[in-house]
């Protein structure tokens, strides 16, 4: 069977009703001619299945959030409960900050991301909000900052990539002294869905030099698709 196009605008003085078969367009030279309705997240957004959670206030970062074990509180982190239907589809991870607040800062390392699975135990992490109706209801999953450990994780974190994040971890500090400007540091990682957190899973960006001389803010964006 070939499919068929039809080449150039549709001839048409009203809107296509729905449930109408129309047809494809092509160009000149047979090639697709495709349209972007919507942003690429609205579909699932507007069902319903789209989630978001992060750093409400401007946090420090200590020596917890390069650990491994139960006591680690993530820079951004997601656990899926074992007993949960759902796996988390990575969308978006960013920091919209990261800036010093000494003048001797210790600088935090690379950022990277872990995980650990067959977690059904945790008794920490906040409600996400929905994104399409702006409350904290429908998610199955929890989130985590720098402010909450992962209390009652079952096996320890593991990292297993770099993130896309830039930090200012490669530069070497002297004193700094209180009236100079020192930039802002942040970055948007874009999974796309190219990551999931199944059921019992857990994943947190870490950093990977103690410090408690820079803080962060930044936000970590979900889909949950049924299993």
């Amino acid at each position: 069977m070939q499919v068929q196009t039809q080449v150039g605008p549709i001839a048409t003085t009203a809107s296509i009703a729905p449930g109408t078969v129309a047809a494809m367009r092509s160009g000149n030279l047979g090639d697709v001619i495709m349209s972007e309705l919507h942003g690429r997240f609205y579909e699932q957004a507007y069902r319903g299945n789209v989630f978001t959670g992060g750093i409400n206030a401007v946090t420090a970062l200590s020596a917890n959030t390069i650990g491994l074990t139960a006591t680690a509180t993530p820079i951004l982190g997601l656990w899926n409960n074992l007993s949960n239907t759902v796996n988390l589809v990575l969308l978006q991870a960013s920091l919209q900050m990261m800036y010093n607040t000494a003048t001797t800062p210790a600088p935090p390392g690379a950022l990277v991301w872990a995980a650990s699975t067959s977690n059904g135990g945790i008794s920490t992490g906040t409600t996400p909000t929905n994104v399409k109706t702006l409350t904290g209801s429908g998610s199955q999953a929890k989130y985590f900052t720098p402010a909450t450990a992962l209390t009652g994780l079952t096996n320890n974190l593991v990292i297993f990539a770099a993130s896309d994040i830039p930090t200012p971890g490669s530069l070497a500090y002297g004193t700094i002294a209180n009236t100079s400007i020192a930039p802002l540091i942040g970055g948007v990682q874009n999974f796309d869905g190219g990551l999931i957190v199944p059921p019992g899973g857990v994943l947190a960006l870490l950093n990977t030099i103690s410090t408690t001389t820079f803080s962060v803010y930044g936000r970590i964006t979900w889909e949950e698709v049924p299993i």
